[in-house]
């Protein structure tokens, strides 16, 4: 008959269980990008071969979104946004254990309906269409306003929204002829929308960030950020569409 430590059968009613070595399992909970979902997934399968005791948690949204809640005091370990300006909110606050690291990076795109219902070919046929864009506060939507900017392109968006996941959602119901979306997120979709490039994206790529929460499981999570830069979550982040540094 097998025994277990007290510790460990504890743990069993309040996380999950031990892992090797009779030791309890802990619990990661990362703030992350709504366009990091799919990825983080997969990059969290891998951690987990290297952190076997600890269970990842993800929490997605806007950028913005995620940020206000840690500001306000929701619990988090882990905080990943879509652009560097967005994570300074936090580390201006005194809110981050450290240095915030980029891991990765991502285009700006036109995701339009499959098969193209709109004949939207490039920006210049916007005019004509009904436009879905990021509201200007998060990262995407800042991507956005930088792009058309440094482009000298105005927009006449039917609406703004708080994340990326939600104009393309837009798109993809067909609420929308075409949304300003990343490139990853084209990507992921499934061939459900298709994609149109926009001329100059390259002026406004976004870098993303990674970092442990002051107040959170500070060891577990500057681990997990640390994998974030590991060859084999760059590997994992090229094969979705990002670029890494």
């Amino acid at each position: 008959m097998k025994f277990v430590s007290a510790a460990c059968a504890l743990s069993l009613l309040v996380l999950s269980g031990c892992g090797a070595g009779g030791e309890p399992r802990r619990t990661l909970t990362v703030f992350a990008a709504a366009s990091l979902s799919e990825v983080f997934t997969d990059i969290s399968t891998a951690f987990g071969e290297a952190a076997p005791d600890v269970d990842v948690r993800f929490s997605f949204g806007g950028s913005a979104d995620l940020v206000a809640q840690i500001s306000e005091g929701a619990p988090a370990d882990v905080v990943a946004t879509a652009d560097e300006a967005t994570m300074d909110t936090l580390q201006d606050a005194g809110l981050l254990a450290g240095e915030p690291g980029v891991f990765a990076a991502n285009s700006l795109t036109l995701a339009v309906g499959e098969g193209n219902p709109a004949s939207i070919r490039s920006a210049s046929d916007l005019d004509a269409a009904s436009l879905v864009v990021c509201a200007p506060q998060v990262p995407c939507g800042a991507a956005t306003r930088r792009w058309a900017e440094s482009t000298g392109i105005a927009l006449d968006p039917v609406s703004e929204e708080n994340s990326v996941t939600d104009v393309l959602g837009k798109v993809r119901a067909g609420q929308a002829d075409a949304g300003i979306v990343y490139v990853t997120d084209v990507r992921r979709a499934d061939s459900e929308v298709d994609r149109v490039d926009l001329a100059g994206a390259e002026l406004a790529a976004n870098r993303y960030p990674a970092a442990a929460v002051k107040d959170g499981n500070r060891t577990d999570a500057e681990e997990f950020v640390r994998f974030l830069r590991s060859e084999k979550s760059r590997q994992i982040l090229s094969d979705a569409g990002f670029g890494t540094p």
